[in-house]
């Protein structure tokens, strides 16, 4: 028990591990000593009362050793033939090492189609929970054989980024071929500096290069580990970029913070020399009475505000039938956790591509003229207003603007938002916006196209993109006799806003 206490409570953990640490990137050889180091870990991880999840590549590299192939082939049939080769022989591997230590193991195959309905995606979670439950190790793989460009993850990094959001995990690891994140490739460049801690990923990408790491035979790099990390510490898991060289390593993380979420502040300079990219606290570790030494690793810290589980499907399983183009009032108004994610009619500007209720949509803005996509405060006020205008119309549970607002807006929407100076210009503003219904032979034109726009975040439709067009800038209230019905008083539900105004 004195153990236990040490390692803190017992913790969900997602391991990654990518196809350079699995295969030989030249010779094609399994690397039997990393896999079993890396068993070895799992299995004491599991001693100690952690439930452990392993995302797997390799599938391909293993099917093109079986068939003494030199490269990877460019056609798709020929990735998924291999993929099939492969991922019996990669799970019948990974069963050996397993049950030389006689822990069990489930393989788990995965297309982002697998759970891009809602149903479907329920029960993988449950399956996952039930074998952890009965104390197996699920090894979760891409199902390359059938899987094509719109239903892919992309990369193993997403899916174990998924996967961890899908388990609620404490910890998600990326093993890798360096010991973390680093300003530049450090196996080019002598100067290159670790960073230890990464409290803002946006903060990040203008500190360092991510454009040249990765192997030959896998699919990721450096940067597609930094959009897992996004992903994950969104939903609330802590995530570390470790080498995967020395397995063993993830545990001796999970000791030297010894909690489940390592949040707490303490003195930056005592985890060693790495740099803190924000400045504010690096994780806290457990008080132990044998001082522990941090192994080389990046941490990137989790979310404070987790998104809701729904959210995070949205946002990160299903594959975007089209776009809503939304004014910058909608945009302020939507970055507020209070706004609950719903978008009214009244903030639309237009829509892009045709799709149809209940699919997931982008949420974007327009791009300036110079190609930003920041508008001036009193154009973003009076758009914020006229957003205000359309939620005081709607049931009297819908949060309004006030509700939502900055501490620097005062009770009164609109003339908060100006001054009382220029309330009665800004209302008559306010006033010129879906002051009518349009006409039923107005006809509706689709100008804007992807490259005019940019995604700040995604939702699902309550309606299709043609009702969308027909209502844009109304209030809430003519959607019935715009439509003839109103299944709902929002256009767009479950929205995740990413990118936050400027």
């Amino acid at each position: 028990m004195a153990n236990r206490t040490r390692h803190g409570p017992p913790c969900t953990i997602v391991i990654k591990l990518g196809t350079s640490s699995i295969v030989h990137e030249t010779t094609h050889q399994t690397l039997l000593s990393t896999l079993s180091s890396l068993v070895e870990t799992v299995v004491h991880l599991r001693s100690q009362g952690h439930k452990v999840v392993l995302v797997s590549s390799g599938a391909i590299a293993v099917g093109l050793k079986r068939m003494n192939l030199a490269s990877r082939p460019k056609s798709l049939s020929g990735k998924q033939a291999l993929a099939a080769i492969g991922q019996g022989r990669l799970i019948a591997l990974w069963d050996n090492l397993f049950g030389q230590l006689e822990q069990p193991i489930a393989q788990v195959l995965l297309t982002r189609g697998d759970i891009s309905d809602r149903t479907r995606y329920l029960n993988a979670v449950n399956t996952f929970k039930e074998l952890l439950s009965m104390g197996v190790v699920p090894i979760v793989n891409e199902n390359d054989t059938v899987s094509v460009s719109e239903i892919k993850f992309g990369d193993n990094d997403t899916l174990s980024a998924i996967t961890s959001s899908m388990i609620h995990a404490d910890y998600l690891f990326l093993l890798t071929d360096v010991d973390g994140l680093y300003t530049s490739n450090p196996r080019k460049d002598p100067t290159a500096k670790h960073i230890e801690v990464v409290d803002s990923i946006s903060a990040i990408r203008s500190q360092v290069s991510t454009t040249t790491l990765g192997s030959s035979l896998g699919t990721g790099g450096m940067e597609t580990k930094i959009i897992a990390a996004e992903i994950a510490t969104a939903a609330g898991v802590t995530t570390v970029i470790l080498n995967s060289k020395k397995p063993e390593n993830v545990l001796r993380v999970i000791q030297y913070y010894g909690k489940t979420q390592p949040k707490t502040p303490h003195t930056p300079n005592e985890a060693g020399s790495g740099q803190n990219t924000s400045g504010s606290a690096v994780p806290s570790r457990a008080p132990s009475p044998t001082p522990l030494i941090r192994p080389p690793h990046t941490v990137f810290t989790a979310s404070p505000t987790p998104m809701r589980d729904l959210k995070s499907w949205t946002t990160h399983t299903l594959f975007p039938a089209g776009s809503v183009i939304i004014d910058a009032g909608a945009h302020h108004v939507l970055s507020r956790r209070e706004s609950g994610g719903r978008l009214l009619a009244a903030g639309v500007v237009g829509v892009i591509g045709a799709f149809a209720s209940g699919q997931a949509v982008r949420i974007v803005i327009r791009r300036q003229a110079d190609g930003s996509t920041s508008v001036g405060e009193a154009d973003t006020a009076v758009k914020a207003a006229a957003y205000a205008n359309g939620l005081q119309g709607t049931r009297p549970t819908t949060p309004t603007l006030h509700g939502v607002s900055s501490s620097s807006y005062s009770a009164t929407p609109l003339e908060s938002l100006m001054g009382s100076s220029s309330s009665s210009a800004l209302a008559d503003n306010v006033a010129g916006v879906a002051a009518t219904p349009p006409e039923d032979d107005v006809v509706l034109v689709e100008r804007d196209t992807e490259a005019d726009v940019v995604e700040v975040g995604r939702g699902l439709a309550n309606y299709n993109s043609a009702q969308i067009l027909r209502v844009k800038g109304l209030n809430s209230s003519y959607l019935p006799q715009v439509l003839g019905y109103a299944d709902s008083e929002y256009v767009v539900e479950n929205i995740s806003i990413r990118v936050p105004p400027l």
